[in-house]
């Protein structure tokens, strides 16, 4: 039986195309020979395929599989074109800093705030004692905004007018003397008259310096009410004063942070969209002899009268700036927001 299979193929042998002999192959097998430039076409004797090329491309096959060999042995660099980061830009680093040394930078305002308000609730904790009818000799009381030199003022007048009325006593008397009449009854009542007189204007002037003293005192009284409303409706301005100087500061800081974050994010950017390009550039490169060999083959199959394979495409590069600059400018707007309050408190006028 072996023998008549090595007749066998000594015969079918004889019949090959020259440098070929027979082997066996399997359909993908076939595949390959064919993207090569093979066209399989049978033996007229044997109806066995012959995968020779034509003999003028011969030296072209051969050329293709030693290019084949150098190009697909060599392993690729991959390194070459890894993706890359670009570093944070200095104003980015500018901005950091500036958002770290703000945090807590309110303190001092708020601080003031809360003394002010404290001096404001004391100021108005003694409007108290300022309402009412001031009775008694306490604080806030009328007696306490009198003058204390109010019982000298109305000894002094009551002496003077003691002084001015006895002087009207002697010329009763020495009206009497010259008349002939002194120590008559006539003199007497005039006497009377006169103390009389003299008691009932005493005690007029006394009361009219009481009321006087009363009035100035409820004056000065009054004044202090109002002077210690306008002392609380002061601490509370500037209690809402410190608390707009807050917000104003750690505003203008947010846009500031806000706007060197943005910068930076913009120029750090531009630079990724550097490398991105470097890297695109890179791998480009590395697999042009690829696309080279396989539009190669693809020629030669189609010199040869077989079915040309799928032409190289270059692969689609995405846009290296559009991308960075879109991820960029969604971290740059991040930074505005740091300190920029949702309100600004002003401060009472």
């Amino acid at each position: 039986m072996a023998t008549k299979i090595l007749e066998a193929k000594k015969i079918l042998e004889q019949y090959a195309p020259a440098g070929e002999f027979l082997a066996y192959i399997n359909k993908e097998e076939a595949e390959i020979l064919k993207s090569l430039g093979a066209a399989g076409t049978p033996v007229e004797e044997t109806g066995i395929p012959s995968f020779q090329l034509p003999g003028y491309l011969e030296d072209t096959g051969k050329d293709l599989a030693k290019q084949m060999t150098a190009t697909y042995s060599a392993p690729i660099d991959t390194s070459k074109f890894a993706p890359q980061i670009a570093g944070m830009d200095p104003l980015q680093t500018q901005a950091i800093g500036m958002a770290t040394a703000g945090v807590g930078s309110y303190a001092p305002y708020l601080t003031a705030a809360q003394t002010a308000m404290g001096q404001a609730g004391t100021a108005a904790g003694g409007l108290g004692a300022l309402t009412g009818a001031g009775a008694g000799t306490g604080p806030g009381s009328i007696a306490a905004f009198q003058s204390p030199y109010q019982q000298q003022v109305m000894d002094e007048t009551l002496r003077q007018y003691d002084l001015s009325r006895t002087a009207g006593q002697q010329q009763i008397k020495d009206a009497a003397v010259g008349a002939g009449g002194f120590g008559g009854g006539r003199e007497g009542a005039m006497l009377g008259q006169y103390s009389a007189d003299t008691l009932a204007n005493r005690a007029g002037i006394r009361a009219n310096l009481l009321q006087q003293g009363f009035t100035g005192a409820q004056r000065s009284r009054q004044q202090a009410f109002q002077n210690q409303q306008a002392m609380q409706g002061a601490y509370t301005g500037l209690a809402g004063q410190q608390m707009g100087l807050s917000n104003f500061q750690r505003a203008g800081m947010g846009q500031d942070i806000g706007a060197l974050g943005q910068m930076g994010s913009m120029k750090q950017g531009q630079q990724q969209a550097i490398l991105n390009a470097q890297q695109q550039a890179a791998q480009t490169a590395a697999y042009e002899p690829y696309g080279r060999l396989q539009q190669y083959a693809s020629g030669i199959t189609g010199l040869a009268g077989g079915m040309g394979g799928p032409q190289y495409a270059q692969q689609q590069q995405a846009d290296p700036w559009g991308t960075a600059l879109g991820t960029a400018m969604g971290l740059g707007g991040l930074y505005g927001k740091m300190f920029n309050p949702p309100f600004m408190m002003g401060g009472a006028g």
